[in-house]
């Protein structure tokens, strides 16, 4: 992000100089230099396309990259829900739905009394059968 800021700031520079140039070159004008005027206009919107467009693909990798993350990380909780769920007894199932269907933050209650005593023989009841 702050490539993006440093080269729109760059754009922006560049964009003054250019108008501050065709300030300069409109008081003084001639046939010749609107022609002038019109080439280093189109090379500034040339450059500041390029800086622009460079700025977009970086910021692109970037929210690739963060994506890619994100799906792996879905992924990872997905698996431990899942684990969770074969893990946990009827009861503590039937529990947390309640709470969902409450709004009661699950996690207040389960800390408690209900997850510590299940935890122990879902770890030894797994540990056999892998």
């Amino acid at each position: 992000m702050k490539v993006l800021f440093l080269q729109r700031q760059d754009c922006d520079r560049i964009a003054m100089k250019v108008f501050l140039e065709l300030e300069q070159h409109l008081k003084s004008s001639s046939g010749a230099s609107v022609v002038a005027i019109d080439n280093k206009i189109e090379q500034a919107m040339d450059l500041v396309k390029s800086h622009l467009m460079y700025a977009v693909r970086e910021e692109v990798e970037v929210l690739k990259e963060q994506i890619k993350e994100l799906i792996e990380k879905n992924s990872q909780l997905e698996q431990e829900n899942t684990l969770l769920k074969t893990l946990a007894s009827p009861e503590q199932l039937a529990q947390f739905q309640a709470q969902l269907q409450t709004g009661s933050p699950p996690s207040s209650s389960q800390p408690q009394g209900t997850t510590q005593p299940t935890a122990q023989p879902a770890s030894q009841g797994s540990g056999p059968s892998a």
